[in-house]
């Protein structure tokens, strides 16, 4: 008993151990957006792998619970109570043999008493019948009477005496069956029951460790999988993806050229001559002037402070060009899956009206109207979203066939920016239409707003928020002093 309880509590702490394991790894586990799961980085597809291992590691704890309490407790249990029957037969066996010896012994005494009783008789009867007879004054007759009287008890003794010797063998031999043969036997049984007992326990002794080591194997293999997620780590392809998916797009600005004064000509007067481009000095992310903890998410959030801010629409014009068409590409592809999903359900809903109309008895085809009407509708609205991401990805691609670009997704069109179009042109109109504000909020650390549309704060500041982040990590906000322009989501906690 007490090593089944045991058993029950090793098991119980390996299915709670079990249980934290596969918790863990579903904490743990890819979720996100289609972008997130999609993602190729080595080190996050071992990472994936190490957690597919360690839930395969609890699968193992808990088969070797499911192997103890079916191999351990469930069979000890039967066993044991076949062995409590088995005692409790071998114990009756010897009450009975005891009870049957204590009758005996009774007897013995009643027979013993009987005996003592008629000697006692037939000796007064004896002393009586002398007297009697020594009596002058008896006659014939009772001195006669007497003798009969002492014959007749001395008769009944002898006969009492026999008896009494009889059962007094037979309780010896009774006596000696019991101690010499019955419960010898008895204890033998009761032995041969607790070794066997015993060794029972020793095997289910064995029993917990060959559980466990059955197991060993799949168990190494998943450590052997761990590592090998660990060693087929690639830091260079790792970081190879990284720069190819957040690679701007954009050309290197050109050589300045040297205005020659001494000739006396003054080169036109045009906007970039009196506004020269003051954020060129600023393109390089690495600038001692912003010393941050440049993490690859901050780092490429800093990389576009350059460009001109814009509210984002659902075209991500906002986006470098290899950013949007990335971008487009993937929104695409889930309105592909997603429209053929619904056409499926379509289909599928047409062949069960086509059913019912055949068979009134399995349905009735109107019910189905609805579903149907409501999987055209977001058939047609499917389609025209496809169509109008389709158009964006053809001027995102410069104006190429888009039909190309979407089949092949490893074929990466590098599209120049627009000349006439300068990125570093102040726009200083660009917020002329000021919202109200949706919310307050507080800036965490400070931040120079040194790119065209950005604006500067300090760590304490209040700020009303104009815009919430739309998922690409910037917020429009106004300051007390009437400023408004764009800074990182990160910067800012909300509330006061």
């Amino acid at each position: 008993d007490l090593y089944i309880k045991f058993v029950k509590e090793r098991t119980e702490i390996e299915q709670s151990y079990a249980k934290q394991l596969r918790n863990l790894t579903k904490k743990y586990a890819k979720r996100g957006s289609k972008e997130e799961l999609d993602c190729k980085f080595s080190n996050h597809a071992s990472f994936q792998d190490i957690l597919n291992e360690m839930n395969d590691y609890a699968g193992q704890r808990e088969l070797i619970a499911e192997n103890m309490m079916t191999s351990i407790c469930v069979e000890l249990t039967k066993y044991l109570q076949d062995l409590k029957q088995e005692r409790k037969a071998y114990l009756a066996d010897a009450k009975k043999a005891q009870q049957n010896l204590e009758s005996s012994f009774k007897h013995l005494e009643s027979t013993k008493k009987r005996f003592a009783k008629e000697w006692a008789e037939a000796e007064k009867a004896t002393q009586q019948a002398e007297k009697t007879e020594n009596d002058l004054g008896a006659t014939r007759l009772e001195v006669e009477k007497a003798k009969h009287n002492v014959h007749v008890r001395t008769h009944t003794a002898e006969e009492c005496r026999n008896d009494y010797a009889a059962q007094l063998q037979k309780y010896n031999k009774e006596q000696n069956l019991f101690y010499y043969t019955e419960i010898p036997q008895i204890f033998n049984k009761i032995q041969e029951m607790d070794e066997r007992r015993i060794q029972r326990l020793a095997e289910g002794y064995c029993q917990f460790s060959d559980v466990e080591r059955k197991v060993l194997p799949i168990i190494s293999k998943c450590l052997e999988g761990i590592t090998s997620a660990g060693k087929k780590i690639d830091e260079k392809q790792d970081s190879l993806l990284f720069i190819e998916q957040h690679k701007s797009g954009f050309e290197r600005p050109a050589d300045v050229e040297f205005e020659d004064y001494t000739q006396g000509i003054k080169p036109a007067t045009s906007d970039s001559s009196l506004h020269p481009p003051k954020v060129r000095t600023k393109l390089w992310p690495f600038s001692k002037k912003h010393k941050v903890n440049l993490t690859p998410d901050r780092l490429f959030l800093k990389w576009y402070h350059f460009l001109p801010m814009k509210p984002y629409d659902k075209d991500f014009s906002h986006l470098p060009p290899e950013q949007r068409k990335k971008r487009l590409l993937a929104k695409i592809d889930d309105i592909t899956k997603e429209l053929q999903k619904t056409k499926d359900q379509s289909d599928a809903l047409e062949k069960m009206k086509g059913v019912y109309e055949q068979n009134s008895q399995m349905g009735d085809p109107s019910s189905l109207e609805p579903q149907i009407a409501e999987t055209t509708q977001n058939i047609g609205r499917l389609r025209g979203e496809l169509a109008k991401y389709e158009t964006w990805l053809s001027e995102a691609v410069g104006g190429e066939d888009s039909s190309n670009v979407i089949n092949n997704n490893t074929q990466h069109v590098v599209v120049a920016p627009d000349q006439s179009q300068n990125i570093y042109t102040e726009s200083d109109d660009e917020f002329d239409d000021k919202g109200c504000p949706i919310g307050q909020c507080t800036a965490l650390y400070n931040f120079e707003g040194n790119s065209d549309g950005t604006i500067s704060i300090t760590e304490g500041e209040l700020l009303s928020m104009l815009e919430e982040d739309n998922g690409d990590g910037w917020m429009r906000v106004l300051r007390s002093s009437g400023e408004e322009g764009y800074i990182p989501s990160s910067y800012v906690k909300l509330g006061l």
